[in-house]
């Protein structure tokens, strides 16, 4: 039972009390024999964009050794089609950009916005999402619909605004915003926003829930979009006997049904282990390749070849106007181009993930183990609010607690407007230790190897990995102390 009378009196005596928890933070750091020359330099995942992970020694290399090279990066661009090809064979094609968010950008622009030119008023579009998790990626290219959603993304990021999230959307084009069946949006937080809590959806009602909407708004349904992740902490823990998300794979069904695209927001995931495009009915998959995939800094477009063609044609890479099979030359889009070291360091990723995916995956074996045995360690009484599992799409560990307070322990949930405030205390703790932080919002926190936890071979480097995961296990105690639940 908690002592606070209100759920927002719990998140004002954490906000009274943040210059104590993060010196307990600190001092913490010192007791479990941080060394000082690591705090700062190591942290709980690779994978967010404040602070990009390390590169392994090959690709590295790959990238040395064509930087003083004349090489066309038509060459390499062409490269990454066979590569991309060779596994999912020649119905698919493949286009690398500069960040995943450009892919996106460039995806719905293509595929979903209404035509830019031509005689007449322009129509309206409008494509739907499930809401999610990081809603503010995929499901910020169009005006929120119905209105309730309007300012759903006015806190997040640093800039509020057209030159925050809300300068992304496109042109006469709306998003549909579709609770999901099972999933709680109760309001948590210091900064007091809805959270998104997905761990109990329902894959088949939420899918009936979305077809019902695209009927609603059949005439200007252009396409439906989500995440591709595989855990469900994000929703999709609900997986059919191939093991691929069913809500997906439903969504893939909607697209072909209604003739649409389905564009599926795979950032932190990664390409042929993770969530197969084929199995779900993805017409595009988009990746952040130096999230998961340990590339340098660029993001790529998987999807099918009748589809690619006009993606390829708006970055200028799909032939030149007297008929070639491709070329590097100015479109639309060049502004996305990746440039000749992303691509080279692209390629050694690809086909790192391709020969060594037995590699990649004890790497995240052993870190489940890792964070397995250091949470059990926690304080009996918190211990069995948090509900481990691991993802090779995402080359990651899932701790999640969401469902705690239906559990009667009310440990604090705090939503993504928390993070851009700098009041999610599961991150500026990790913060005041020295160990960057990791995503950990939402009752749901991903941990993934990259930052200062691999060596240069991009094996774990066990005593570091043990180390970050057991600082976060001491600040939840802490932060569980503050809360009144020990």
């Amino acid at each position: 039972m908690s002592m606070f009378k209100y759920r927002y009196h719990l998140y004002r005596h954490l906000k009274q009390s943040l210059p104590k928890i993060l010196e307990e933070a600190r001092k913490a750091a010192d007791e479990i024999g941080i060394p000082k020359e690591w705090r700062g330099k190591f942290g709980l995942t690779g994978a967010i964009s404040g602070c990009h992970g390390l590169i392994s020694k090959e690709v590295d290399e790959a990238i040395s050794a064509v930087a003083r090279e004349v090489i066309p990066n038509r060459v390499f661009a062409d490269e990454i089609r066979d590569i991309v090809k060779d596994h999912y064979g020649d119905e698919y094609d493949a286009l690398l950009v500069s960040t995943c968010e450009a892919a996106l950008w460039l995806s719905f622009d293509v595929l979903v916005s209404p035509p830019f030119t031509g005689r007449g008023d322009k129509y309206r579009t409008r494509y739907i999402v499930p809401y999610e998790r990081h809603l503010h990626h995929h499901g910020g290219y169009g005006r929120p619909f119905p209105p309730q959603y309007k300012d759903i993304f006015a806190d997040r990021g640093c800039t509020a605004g057209e030159l925050g999230f809300y300068g992304k959307r496109l042109e006469n084009v709306d998003v549909v915003i579709v609770p999901m069946v099972g999933a709680r949006y109760t309001v948590h937080g210091i900064k007091y926003h809805p959270t998104i809590l997905l761990s109990g959806v329902k894959a088949e009602e939420t899918a009936k829930r979305i077809r019902q909407v695209a009927e609603q708004n059949i005439e200007m349904l252009a396409g439906f979009s989500s995440l591709g992740y595989d855990t469900f902490g994000y929703g999709y823990g609900e997986k059919d006997k191939d093991g691929a998300p069913i809500l997906q794979k439903r969504l893939g069904e909607l697209a072909e049904e209604f003739n649409v695209p389905y564009i599926v927001d795979n950032a932190w995931g990664v390409p042929f282990i993770g969530t197969d495009p084929r199995k779900i009915g993805a017409w595009v998959m988009t990746y952040s390749m130096d999230k998961a995939a340990g590339a340098p800094t660029c993001g790529l477009i998987i999807g099918r070849e009748d589809i690619m063609v006009p993606i390829r044609r708006a970055m200028g890479t799909h032939g030149d106007r007297y008929g070639t099979w491709s070329s590097y030359g100015k479109a639309a889009y060049v502004t996305f181009d990746p440039g000749k070291e992303a691509l080279a360091g692209a390629i050694a990723a690809l086909k790192a993930l391709k020969e060594k995916a037995d590699k990649f995956k004890r790497n995240v074996d052993r870190l489940y183990e890792i964070t397995v045995e250091e949470f059990s360690n926690l304080d009996s009484r918190i211990r069995h609010i948090f509900r481990i599992s691991k993802s090779y799409n995402s080359g990651a560990v899932e701790v999640n607690y969401d469902d705690c307070w239906e559990k009667g322990v009310p440990f604090p949930i705090f939503p993504i407007e928390d993070m851009y405030a700098g009041t999610n205390i599961l991150q500026i703790g990790t913060d005041a230790m020295g160990i960057i932080q990791t995503i950990a919002y939402d009752g749901n926190i991903f941990i993934s190897l990259g930052l200062g936890t691999t060596d240069e071979n991009g094996d774990i480097i066990e005593d570091k990995a043990r180390l970050a995961i057991r600082g976060l296990v001491k600040l939840i105690e802490i932060v569980a102390k503050y809360s009144n639940v020990l």
